[in-house]
């Protein structure tokens, strides 16, 4: 394409071939209307003799044949009926059965622009004409747009190993971001494609099947700020941690919140994402208490050592559950020693930490709300740690959260916690995990 050209090289639209037909009348060359279009000039070489529509000439409109060679042919009986007129002036065409038929065709059809839309003789001339019509070329591409979007594009046997291929990952509730990141090199169609075919139900599994369909649900109407100020938060409001943020810009973010199973007080889950890969640290709680998230913490102190734990857990922001109301706790060793800095988020503004909340759908893909956590144990949630890490995300590029991880958190914190990354095709996002 020439570089000369610019433009975005989408589809022609309707007033793009108006321009070209009166262009065209106007006598201009392809590369003058390409260049006022933005287009390349093959492009619209191919328009004009792509939508062409053919009128008929003197010959073929008064005497029924378009032959080159009417005036001088003398032919008769080529057909099997026995008549006595020249085989020229016959109501059937001879072209089916005259091997000598050649059309009247202008030799300046040959060439560049292929139309008469602009000859000055064509009042005069008696041979078939060629005009581009800007309406009806319009409608006829629309035609073909549509024809080509319909239908399916593969033979039964191509949808069928297609079908073999996808059904089980998809019923593994990995998600197709994740399928077409691990093998969208060797997939014979786009996701979009792959949308359409479980619509019309081409595939063993259904709509029904896949982790997530997005709706949107109608917002909820904010409530007003809370007047209430409690002493834990002072120093560890969102504005707080906003300004230390910005002090400290190299400092990795860490979410953390709580997942919790029934609404009977028992075991939960406590999770720890760290932004800047999205890898996300989960927790089995035998309560949803501050004792229990405090001896969390202990725990990764005493494995990670204090110089790997104040590295990687230099600054966490969380909401204003119960469970983290405690945070001096949390900050503060034993004997009194800083290890991180907690900071909390506005009542009722859980999109300040919008990143976590979002990777706790992958949870529930494997523990649906409302059902019971009492039979989770720890190798539980390291399990769930590993395959929900392992999934491709788009917001990565593709890549797993684990591919990101290994590059920026310290290896001591994958290999002290026993975690890692499992093959795109074992991935599992569904109850079934927990079974194993």
């Amino acid at each position: 394409m020439s570089k000369e050209i610019k433009g975005d090289h989408k589809h022609l639209t309707l007033s793009d071939r108006v321009y070209i037909e009166q262009a065209l009348i106007r006598g201009d060359s392809f590369r003058s209307i390409a260049k006022h279009l933005g287009k390349d000039p093959s492009t619209i070489s191919l328009e004009v003799r792509r939508f062409i529509e053919w009128e008929d000439g003197y010959f073929a409109r008064e005497k029924g044949n378009d032959c080159a060679h009417f005036e001088q042919c003398d032919v008769f009986c080529m057909c099997s009926y026995d008549c006595a007129k020249g085989c020229k002036y016959c109501s059937l065409p001879c072209y089916n059965f005259c091997s000598e038929y050649e059309p009247t065709i202008c030799d300046d059809l040959k060439l560049p622009p292929y139309v008469c839309n602009g000859c000055k003789t064509q009042e005069v001339c008696h041979a078939s004409k060629k005009f581009y019509r800007a309406e009806e070329a319009h409608k006829r591409y629309r035609g073909l747009l549509s024809e080509s979007r319909t239908g399916i594009n593969m033979t039964p046997e191509q949808l069928k190993e297609l079908d073999e291929f996808i059904s089980p990952l998809i019923k593994n509730g990995q998600p197709l971001s994740h399928i077409f990141s691990s093998y969208g090199d060797i997939l014979p169609c786009s996701r979009k494609t792959i949308y359409n075919y479980l619509d019309r139900g081409l595939f063993t599994v259904k709509n029904i099947d896949l982790p997530r369909r997005v709706r949107y649900k109608l917002r909820k109407k904010r409530r007003g700020q809370n007047p209430v100020r409690y002493e834990y938060r002072n120093n560890r409001t969102y504005k707080d941690f906003l300004r230390y943020t910005e002090e400290f810009p190299d400092y990795e973010v860490v979410e953390m919140d709580t997942v919790k199973g029934s609404r009977d007080a028992g075991k939960c889950l406590m999770t720890l994402l760290f932004r800047n890969s999205s890898f996300m640290l989960i927790f089995l709680l035998p309560s949803c208490t501050q004792e229990s998230v405090r001896s969390v913490f202990d725990r990764l102190y005493d494995v990670l050592g204090p110089v790997v734990f104040r590295r990687t857990f230099r600054i966490i922001l969380t909401d204003n559950g119960p469970e983290f109301k405690e945070p001096w706790s949390l900050e503060m060793t034993a004997n009194r020693k800083r290890r991180t800095r907690i900071f909390y988020c506005d009542p009722y503004q859980s999109n300040q930490k919008g990143r976590l909340e979002k990777s706790h759908e992958f949870i529930r893909y494997i523990i649906p709300k409302g059902r019971s956590m009492h039979d989770l144990t720890d190798e539980d949630a390291r399990r769930m740690t590993c395959h929900i890490n392992s999934v491709a995300r788009d917001g990565l590029n593709g890549k797993t959260p684990f591919d990101i991880a290994e590059l920026l958190l310290s290896e001591k914190v994958l290999k002290s916690l026993g975690l890692k990354k499992v093959s795109p095709d074992e991935v599992i996002l569904k109850p079934a995990l927990l079974k194993k």
